[in-house]
């Protein structure tokens, strides 16, 4: 199987919450109940010609930002073109200060890079917490991704959700964790020390858009 195939079965094969088998019919999860997202219209259309072109797929949520920009890219054409026809008679120009360029922190491999495989033109990762060492615990897994496909697509979304803001964002291997399911990716946002505080925190984490996130406990 190539990894186009290999990153298309795995976006619209597996459950997007706990990563059971689905079929392409399947309305809910028969592992944990979620309402699974169609598989037929327009964004998975275009979902799977996204996958054959790169084989890897940072989420549905991308085409919303790509219409956002293509708006925001009209209106600013459009303001552009209505200043310079009412500046046109000024005889003076303002010209603002350089902007400081920003320092770029140093990219951390999360302790899911020695398992997984990574194509050579992947980002470089944006995920920077990893899980406190023999810490017993609760988090909010975003998403899992079976280690077959790599950790390209684990990577961009952990970028997304720090963008969001939200805290504490990483990767784990799932193999070295007693209390998940091996083989795959996880992509996960705070340490808490109950399920309590885990659960308070979901609704934040859900509004940001990752619906499908759900509260975990972690162990060794």
């Amino acid at each position: 199987m190539s990894r186009r195939s290999e990153a298309l079965a795995a976006v619209e094969g597996l459950c997007p919450r706990c990563g059971g088998r689905r079929e392409r019919r399947q309305e809910y999860c028969v592992e944990c109940g979620l309402r699974l997202p169609s598989l037929q219209g327009s964004v998975p259309a275009l979902r799977r010609r996204w996958l054959r072109h790169f084989a890897w797929y940072p989420g549905d949520w991308v085409w919303v930002s790509l219409l956002m920009l293509l708006v925001a890219s009209a209106g600013s054409a459009v303001a552009i073109a209505f200043g310079a026809d009412s500046n046109a008679d000024t005889s003076t120009t303002s010209v603002a200060p350089a902007p400081r360029p920003a320092r770029a922190a140093p990219a951390r491999l999360p302790e899911a890079g020695t398992s997984g495989r990574t194509s050579s033109s992947s980002p470089a990762p944006a995920a920077r917490a990893s899980w406190p060492a023999g810490r017993r615990g609760w988090t909010i897994v975003l998403f899992s991704y079976p280690s077959t496909t790599g950790t390209t697509a684990a990577y961009s979304t952990a970028a997304r959700a720090t963008h969001q803001g939200l805290p504490e964002v990483g990767v784990l291997d799932s193999g070295r964790f007693a209390s998940l399911h091996p083989g795959y990716f996880v992509v996960f946002s705070g340490v808490y020390s109950t399920a309590a505080e885990a659960d308070a925190a979901l609704r934040s984490v859900r509004a940001a858009g990752f619906s499908s996130a759900y509260s975990r406990q972690i162990s060794r």
